[in-house]
């Protein structure tokens, strides 16, 4: 037997999270509360389906033909809420062969995440927002434990893709973004900056929960805004992946 864990969804062909056709593994449960959030149904911790990491691997590998040159992504919600569980289903799939990603906003302290940054293979870290007061206005949480969480990933030489989200009126301003890409490219963990333009895909579903949504009247992000975004970082000789433009 495993350790027990709770989990949201699977997706057994993924292709936005991580190198590769992945096997994404959405765990149940999330602290911050992302205005932008597509899936707020996974924040509550006391939901999602209750499965054993054995089981969980079992299942990974009867996918192993389709992921061998991708891998696992461990997801959220926020896998490091279930520290156990992810450190568990990681090493599991590193004793077969598999590829691990972690998909984290890093908001946990490190004397929690530091046993699965470890064994992770790749970090995506997902930084909401540099300036901690708009991180707090965009997650209800500071950014402290997430830039922590970078500066340990470059302590150890852990290979990070930095993900953040474009939101006009609040992360899509050309100064936050200059000033991000200015301290990002110090970090030479990073692999790349993967660039994700603001979308109001999930809205329904805070429809359904009776969640106020306050973007509802946001624009997603222009062609332009986005190309002028892409330029800041590589401007800075950051590799950057935006997939929509």
């Amino acid at each position: 037997m495993g350790v027990k864990g709770r989990i949201h969804s699977v997706e057994t062909f993924g292709t936005l999270d991580g190198p590769g056709v992945r096997y994404v593994l959405f765990l149940q449960g999330c602290a911050l509360r992302c205005l932008f959030c597509h899936n707020p149904d996974t924040w509550d911790v006391n939901t999602g389906k209750i499965a054993d990491s054995e089981e969980v691997v079992n299942d990974i590998l009867s996918y192993r033909n389709f992921i061998r040159t991708g891998g696992v992504t461990i997801s959220g919600g926020e896998a490091l809420l279930q520290p156990e569980f992810t450190l568990d289903i990681i090493n599991r799939c590193k004793a077969n062969g598999l590829h691990t990603a972690l998909d984290t906003a890093g908001s946990v302290p490190l004397c929690v995440s530091k046993p699965v940054l470890n064994a992770a293979d790749l970090i995506l870290l997902d930084i909401k927002a540099l300036r901690d007061d708009d991180c707090i206005e965009l997650t209800g949480r500071s950014n402290v434990n997430t830039l922590a969480t970078l500066n340990y990933c470059e302590q150890i030489l852990k290979p990070v893709w930095l993900r953040h989200v474009l939101v006009p009126g609040y992360t899509l301003d050309m100064r936050k973004l200059k000033e991000l890409a200015d301290y990002l490219a110090c970090f030479s963990c990073i692999e790349t900056v993967e660039l994700l333009p603001f979308h109001k895909m999930g809205e329904y579903k805070w429809k359904e929960l009776k969640l106020d949504y306050k973007l509802g009247d946001t624009p997603e992000p222009s062609a332009e805004e986005l190309r002028e975004a892409r330029r800041i970082f590589t401007d800075k000789g950051l590799s950057v992946l935006m997939k929509d433009i």
